[in-house]
């Protein structure tokens, strides 16, 4: 039985943990041939092996225009086409507005929303003589409301939402949907420093934390549990088969109700 994503060419970044991770592993389970990106070449490089000859990794450091072209091409190179960008890679940022700084501010800002201003870019320039693609962005429920995430990262989510729309409207008539998905909080070690700081700590004290912080998102939910990475990935699987062959310029929110709950002041209260 064929996957719903049979014959189909995608390229993930961040893939070699969290939600880009559990994404490489339905694309390849769905049927797609893909080019995984990352930074941690140990990892990418036994996931890549472990997912079959489908499936490539290549290291990239989405802060580099050149790294992100270099991706879109390797795609094309060893699978002829791209059928699916997923901009996924990203992290989290503690910035208020009372200590927000210029370092801070460029950093956040080309890693949140540059990649995928260079990633739509790049991916558009293979699909529109393609005349199909699908590109799905990263975003998060902190681009919609206040207090799910630092000063920097929710400004940023909220202009990857919006380039989004700008993307979708412009590359439509060449047959490109462009989507988001606005995760709510998933239950990833980016809570407590991302996988390179997670892969210091023992798989104990690891499955320790995350065991709290899986409590802790569930009692902050509608839906009484935690999110998890695949709930994202079945989001993505969706946006990137012909399913959603009539969603464009849409953000997919994803996150139990969340986002429907309480709206936080500035100070705390509710």
């Amino acid at each position: 039985m064929a996957g719903r994503l049979d014959r189909k060419v995608a390229v993930i970044t961040g893939a070699t943990s969290g939600i880009g991770e559990a994404t490489a592993r339905r694309f390849a389970a769905e049927g797609a041939s893909l080019v995984i990106a990352g930074r941690a070449v140990d990892k990418g490089t036994a996931l890549a092996a472990e997912l079959g000859s489908g499936v490539v990794f290549q290291q990239a450091d989405v802060l580099r225009e050149a790294d992100i072209a270099a991706l879109i091409d390797c795609a094309v190179a060893r699978f002829g086409r791209l059928d699916c960008l997923f901009n996924n890679a990203g992290a989290l940022d503690r910035s208020t507005l009372d200590n927000v700084t210029e370092e801070a501010f460029a950093s956040t800002l080309r890693l949140l929303l540059g990649s995928v201003v260079f990633g739509i870019k790049h991916a558009a320039r293979v699909m529109k003589p393609q005349k199909s693609g699908s590109i799905i962005n990263n975003s998060s429920i902190a681009a919609h409301r206040s207090g799910q995430g630092g000063y920097l990262y929710s400004t940023a989510k909220a202009a990857v939402s919006h380039v989004t729309r700008l993307a979708g409207i412009e590359l439509g008539p060449h047959g490109i949907r462009v989507n988001a998905i606005s995760p709510g909080a998933i239950a990833t070690p980016i809570f407590w420093g991302g996988s390179e700081k997670a892969r210091t700590r023992s798989n104990d004290a690891n499955q320790s934390t995350m065991a709290k912080l899986e409590a802790s998102l569930a009692r902050a939910t509608p839906l009484p549990r935690s999110g998890f990475p695949d709930d994202i990935a079945s989001a993505a699987v969706y946006l990137a088969s012909d399913d959603a062959s009539f969603v464009n310029c849409h953000d997919l929110v994803v996150d139990g109700g969340r986002i429907s709950m309480f709206h936080e002041r500035p100070n705390g209260s509710v």
